[in-house]
């Protein structure tokens, strides 16, 4: 959800949870990192060590 007031890193907010802080922009995720780390297996990502 992108806010048409603002401008900076906090415009842009995560889809899962609305949060602005740590967001992932890259490959339109559009997702901060927490929602990351919970939904990285559903969306196709590998965790390796």
């Amino acid at each position: 959800m992108i806010e048409k007031k603002g401008k900076g890193k906090g415009r842009i907010r995560c889809v899962e949870c609305g949060n602005a802080d740590a967001v992932i922009k890259k490959y339109g995720l559009n997702i901060c990192r927490r929602c990351f780390k919970d939904n990285a297996l559903m969306m196709g990502f590998k965790k390796y060590n």
